[in-house]
């Protein structure tokens, strides 16, 4: 018989068995270290870029500051993990319905929601440290995320438009590394805080065609129900206006040389994404999401490229 935790013959899981997590850590700690999101770190990459992107763009040098990217990169394996445990907790009816999702720790009953709570909290407190090595603006701006945190998950319930809020959520850093660097907010953080909320209105629609049949059955709302076979015409504007943003968040900040050049190669994986994608099929829409973590490396060098 398979058990509640194990994902049945057939079934469309986002978790793999026989991962790092199984063959290396204690039994005890596996769904946590899976409830945090740690075997899957593409979410990690997404959350990390804006605000490595910001420490680069806001940099007076060729190089960054690599001990704000050092502590940026521990504050997003740390929040992302509490955001995905506040997103369990708050989504563990609807998780037990889903295909993909059902296996997940709190729903196959591996973690109570008062285990899961107190994980949260310890999550919270590394976070508390890493933010307060920060200057006194970002450690305000920093606080002010844990509101979007909290409330992104309930998006779902009552808006067609839940990716718009991971946006604001996912691309808080591209304020919080402008401002580690110079000290106050500028419009080249903000024009690249835009362009990360239309590049995730993106990416996340792609990642939410993998549940369109059982969202629409529990009635959970997505932009991938919202525009449904018109999606890929709302991707490819969502892109377009990415590229836009990132070039003006650019200009303003006064790169030159091969930034413009590398960009165009970021705006390149963009258009593969949307033209090869299939939103009938899960595996490639995951696929395309998780290849975003290419497009993040490309703008981060066009940043870096642009102070030479």
């Amino acid at each position: 018989m398979t058990s509640p935790a194990s994902p049945a013959p057939g079934d469309f899981t986002d978790i793999r068995r026989g991962d790092w997590i199984d063959r290396f850590a204690p039994a005890a700690v596996r769904p946590y270290l899976r409830l945090a999101r740690l075997d899957r770190p593409i979410g990690t990459w997404l959350l990390l870029f804006p605000g490595w992107w910001s420490i680069a763009l806001a940099g007076s040098g060729p190089l960054p500051d690599l001990w704000l990217m050092a502590l940026f990169a521990i504050g997003a394996v740390v929040m992302r993990g509490a955001g995905c445990t506040v997103n369990d907790i708050l989504d563990r009816d609807f998780d037990a319905m889903v295909e993909r999702t059902r296996t997940r720790p709190i729903p196959s009953g591996q973690v109570s929601v008062k285990q899961a709570l107190a994980f949260l909290a310890a999550q919270l407190l590394i976070g508390l440290a890493v933010l307060v090595q920060f200057n006194p603006l970002t450690i305000g701006l920093g606080v002010l995320s844990l509101a979007l945190v909290f409330t992104y998950p309930l998006m779902k319930r009552i808006t067609w438009w839940p990716q718009a809020f991971l946006g604001l959520t996912f691309n808080w850093g591209a304020l919080m590394g402008w401002t580690a660097v110079r000290g106050e907010l500028e419009w080249p953080a903000l024009a690249l805080y835009a362009a990360g909320i239309v590049w995730t209105l993106g990416y996340d629609t792609i990642y939410a065609h993998q549940d369109k049949e059982d969202d629409a059955r529990i009635g959970v709302k997505s932009t991938a129900l919202r525009l449904g076979d018109q999606s890929k015409i709302w991707i490819y504007g969502f892109y377009t206006l990415t590229f836009v943003g990132i070039g003006i968040a650019g200009r303003l900040a006064g790169l030159g040389g091969l930034f413009l050049p590398l960009l165009s190669l970021a705006a390149l994986q963009l258009s593969w994404q949307v033209a090869t994608w299939n939103p009938d099929d899960q595996t490639d829409c995951l696929k395309k999401f998780k290849s975003n973590r290419w497009f993040g490396w490309l703008v981060l060098a066009a940043f870096l490229a642009g102070k030479i």
